[in-house]
């Protein structure tokens, strides 16, 4: 054997191996980061001075003296849940939906990412000492913020639907009917929302956090199975 072919050789032993090792930890990934996001969060919607979930959007945490803390939670975690994908990419291969369910994901740790980067304006009496009602006018940053976000919201809720088909193809109709539940509950909070309906911002909240902790769920449950 020459030693081009031993290194060849060694190469599509070492390859596989690496990658079953490396899928875990990825898994891991994807199953802190939702946990981690809503923890952080909730945490400071309950204690910080002037914030009221059924006013305010979890987002609005990013202004004031510690906006810092949703900033950097929205960038870790969007980054974990990025990192992430790739994991669930390798524990879906070969089944239906194991394309776009981890593209997805991907997808929407992306624009939690943006979303920290992009900083929604100061409305409605948070900060303590902000006016209440709507700004006079949003600023530039504000805008890529909530297109940031409907990029994270919409992505979510199709990849929470590709699982349920994922989960109904292969035959666990347990597990396909949450995806479908979590997938539902962010539609309509987002849906609420956006129409101005009362408290949109805690429907928000609790279909955002619903549909992350499903995808947190689903990355768990294929990191026991490997």
């Amino acid at each position: 054997m020459t030693p081009q072919t031993t290194t060849a050789a060694s190469t599509a032993t070492t390859g596989p191996r690496t990658t079953a090792a490396t899928t875990p930890a990825l898994l891991t990934c994807a199953v802190a980061a939702s946990p981690l996001w809503a923890v952080v969060s909730l945490t400071q919607a309950a204690t910080r001075d002037g914030f009221d979930i059924t006013r305010h959007p979890l987002s609005a945490l990013s202004n004031g003296s510690l906006g810092w803390l949703q900033i950097t939670n929205f960038l870790v975690a969007g980054a974990l849940l990025a990192v992430g994908a790739t994991g669930l990419r390798r524990a879906l291969r070969g089944t239906p939906g194991s394309t776009w369910a981890p593209r997805l994901v991907r997808i929407s740790g992306v624009g939690m990412v943006a979303a920290g980067l992009f900083v929604m304006d100061p409305a409605d009496g948070f900060p303590s000492g902000t006016p209440y009602g709507p700004p006079a006018a949003l600023t530039w940053h504000s805008y890529a913020h909530f297109a940031a976000g409907s990029i994270t919201f919409t992505s979510l809720i199709a990849a929470c639907y590709v699982l349920g088909r994922h989960f109904s193809r292969i035959g666990n109709r347990r597990h396909a009917i949450a995806s479908r539940l979590a997938g539902t509950a962010l539609l309509l909070g987002n849906g609420w929302a956006m129409t101005g309906g009362r408290a949109g911002t805690l429907t928000l909240a609790v279909g955002a956090v619903t549909a992350m902790l499903w995808v947190a769920t689903t990355a768990h449950h294929y990191r026991r199975a490997r």
